[in-house]
């Protein structure tokens, strides 16, 4: 073979093995400036000690509603007399329920020794500013009072333009405060709604009594979530809401007054917080200052502690799977006293 033959064949063979050597480095996207934050579901710190959910953790879809016991609808009931006080010599024959408008049967009747489930929703938005450290100071007190260390377990969300889980569900309350005493200042937007439904989905992994704790103005300027989409998911997992609203608060620290010049986006948050919960059998406050903020945790620890836990074990409802079923509650030959309690509940699809 010709000498200058061969060179070109080897030149051709360095070619061809360089070109198939070649790894192409992989394109890098170009971030995009109005890309929505991503809403991101981890503690921001690890406890040592904290319990074991009873239950098994279930999927967070509404394809379930209660695995470890299907049937079982419970029905908290906060019964009060004319004065405002809570009445709690009531029998379970006293309690007359309706279900789509037909009588149906109690089943059994519990105090507040059932255990609780709860989880608080802290707005940490920057639409939150002035009532901020006493609103930390009131929550730990709340906590101290509510969360029995034998029984009960707690957790924490803050809630801005992401939502985090700060503390996952433990019954040692220098945790939670520690939690409080971490949070960063307020800043960003407000993902309330998407806070509602990831705390509800947590609490479908625990028995108990599950109660959700809304801090917070009510204004929602970021989520993903609808409304009527939040409302399902505490319905699903019987979650019972109360809210501490702030707005009267940051308008009183303000200008002295009660209410400022509410616009349509503040009314629209109060109606949110009010249906959410009425329609799941809980309570919205409205302090101004210290003194009421702080009564304010104090009336829900009290109601929790005086509350009736009804039980509903409903008959096949194989024909009804997906669907809402209308809760009604009120007593016999009892005058004076109301009664407020969940206002349905979803059968499991399967």
């Amino acid at each position: 073979m010709k000498p200058g033959l061969i060179f070109i064949i080897l030149t051709l063979a360095s070619v061809t093995f360089a070109q198939s050597g070649r790894v192409k480095p992989a394109e890098t996207p170009t971030p995009d400036p109005h890309a929505k934050p991503k809403i991101i579901y981890l503690p921001t710190q690890q406890v040592s000690k904290s319990p074991t959910p009873i239950a098994t953790p279930t999927p967070a879809n509404d394809d379930d509603v209660e695995k470890v016991n299907s049937a079982l609808v419970p029905i908290p009931v906060s019964v009060l007399d004319a004065n405002g006080r809570a009445v709690t010599n009531l029998r379970i024959s006293d309690f007359e329920l309706k279900i789509d408008g037909q009588p149906a049967e109690v089943s059994d009747l519990a105090r507040s020794e059932t255990p609780i489930r709860l989880t608080m929703l802290f707005d940490n938005s920057s639409s939150v500013l002035i009532a901020r450290e006493f609103e930390k100071e009131a929550a730990v007190k709340f906590f101290k009072r509510v969360i029995r260390p034998e029984k009960d377990m707690a957790a924490l969300y803050s809630i801005a333009t992401r939502v985090r889980l700060e503390q996952p569900f433990t019954s040692e309350i220098s945790s939670i405060t520690q939690a409080i005493a971490s949070f960063p200042p307020p800043e960003g937007a407000t993902s309330l709604l998407d806070g509602i439904v990831l705390a509800a989905e947590y609490l479908r992994e625990v028995q108990g009594r599950r109660v959700m704790i809304i801090v917070s103005d009510g204004d929602d300027t970021l989520s993903d979530a609808t409304f009527e989409e939040a409302l399902k998911e505490l319905q699903i997992g019987n979650c019972q809401v109360y809210v501490v609203k702030t707005t009267d608060f940051e308008n009183f620290k303000r200008t002295g007054s009660r209410r400022g010049n509410a616009n349509i986006r503040q009314l629209a948050a109060e109606r949110r917080m009010n249906d959410i919960a009425g329609q799941t059998g809980g309570a919205v406050y409205s302090p101004i200052d210290e003194r009421e903020l702080d009564d304010a945790f104090k009336q829900i620890s009290a109601e929790l502690s005086q509350q009736y836990i009804l039980s509903y074990y409903p008959d096949d409802e194989s024909s009804k799977r997906g669907q809402f079923r209308e809760i009604t509650l009120g007593l016999k030959a009892k005058s004076g006293m109301s009664v407020r309690t969940r206002k349905g509940y979803y059968v499991p699809k399967k």
